[in-house]
């Protein structure tokens, strides 16, 4: 062996295994070597002899070897499987920089490993979606967010809407995951539920889109819809997602006040009572789950975002911060830094991104939670979960805690 990456010969050993020693160092130089000069065959037999003796080898003579199998372009799997098992130090060598290794290989270790393993692998370079899913499946947060932060790793959908519901427990993974490309509205609109007030300006700004183009594209299929008498409820679902109109006007016509403006001068007056916060929920043309959520959010923001959608001006939104007997004023007299910042959000939305907003959670929360769902998030029945369509999926995942009691 000529090479200048082969292991030393000279390299101190104890006397009596001095042959040993220097079997293991040929036997890797023999993997090593280039296709001209060796088959795939007998690079798989010459591997099966070198995984048996580095089983009895001690682990600074596994690390060489390690180092000298790492630039290869194959590997023999046996050779792979043993030393990706290995201690961190050792198989950390392959893990990071080894291009031999397949998906299969990093699946495999990541499962058979332990966490000092997977956050190696987490930082390697250009891991596929089917590797950060599987490590993502741990819920471990330092290695979630090593992949997150990792400009090369690969995220599927899946993936990302497993690191959502887990960045409700795990809050730190919010501002890596709002950094990656692979998110979707879907995942960000639930997540905003527990961000911190810097995640969820992020939010509000990436990802409060203008839903004119929907409403181009299908502008004569009201005419449609209404002359079928809207009986087609996927389409009449869809079309309310899409129209300008956010007040429930069938609503407004059997509710005891004139209208949502009304409602809630009488919610400043009186405090906000169960009964009066489900007929604002009606008025504003919202679920009363979707309602709960929006007026139970300790933050504020989502105050905002329901009056502006509702087209209701900044006195109606301090009728609405009144009306649960949320401070208004510091001690010496200025605006509330909660107060503020609500404010600041209503400013900030146009009517049609905050309608967006509002009615994604309409839609995607409270179509998720339905009685199977509740009882397959109960029971572990992963099969009726996952005949839901991704925005509900996700929802019901980070939402769970909150509604499935």
């Amino acid at each position: 062996m000529t090479e200048a990456t082969a292991l030393d010969d000279d390299e101190a050993a104890p006397p009596a295994l001095k042959a040993r020693h220097a079997l293991l160092k040929r036997l890797a130089d023999v993997v090593a070597l280039p296709a001209s000069r060796i088959n795939a065959f007998e690079r798989a037999v010459t591997g099966d002899l070198l995984v048996d003796m580095l089983r009895q080898a001690a682990p600074e003579e596994r690390r060489r070897v390690a180092a000298r199998l790492t630039p290869l372009s194959e590997l023999p799997d046996s050779v792979a499987r043993l030393l990706l098992r290995d201690a961190p130090e050792i198989a950390g060598l392959l893990i990071e920089q080894c291009a031999a290794l397949t998906d299969a290989d990093l699946v495999g270790c990541a499962r058979d490993a332990g966490p000092e393993h997977r956050l190696i692998m987490a930082g390697r370079r250009g891991i596929s979606e089917i590797v950060t899913e599987t490590l993502f499946g741990f819920g471990e947060a330092e290695v979630i967010e090593a992949a997150l932060r990792n400009p090369t790793a690969r995220l599927s959908q899946a993936g990302v809407e497993t690191v959502v519901a887990l960045s409700r427990k795990q809050p730190r993974l919010c501002g890596a995951l709002l950094k990656r490309p692979e998110l979707r509205p879907s995942g960000a609109y639930v997540m905003f539920w527990w961000c911190g007030v810097e995640e969820r300006r992020t939010i509000l700004q990436r990802f409060a889109v203008s839903r004119e183009v929907m409403q181009e594209v299908s502008e004569d299929v009201f005419a449609l819809a209404a002359e079928e008498g809207w009986s087609d409820p996927v389409a009449r679902k869809a079309l309310q997602f899409i129209e300008r109109r956010q007040r429930n006007r069938a609503a407004i016509e059997k509710s005891p006040y004139d209208d949502l403006e009304h409602a809630l001068a009488v919610a400043a007056d009186e405090g906000l009572s169960r009964e009066l916060a489900s007929e604002i929920a009606f008025l504003a043309g919202v679920k009363p789950l979707t309602g709960a959520k929006i007026l139970g959010d300790p933050g504020g923001e989502p105050l905002a975002i329901l009056c502006k959608a509702t087209g209701l001006t900044r006195k109606d939104l301090l009728n609405l911060w009144r009306s649960m007997r949320r401070p208004e004023t510091t001690s010496d007299g200025g605006v509330h830094p909660d107060l503020d910042r609500v404010q600041v959000t209503y400013e900030m939305l146009a009517v049609d991104r905050a309608q967006t907003v509002l009615r994604y959670w309409n839609w995607s929360l409270s179509s998720a939670l339905t009685p199977s769902l509740l009882r397959a998030i109960r029971e572990g029945e992963n099969e009726a979960v996952d005949e839901y369509s991704a925005p509900e999926r996700a929802a019901m995942l980070a939402l769970a805690e909150d509604f499935g009691r």
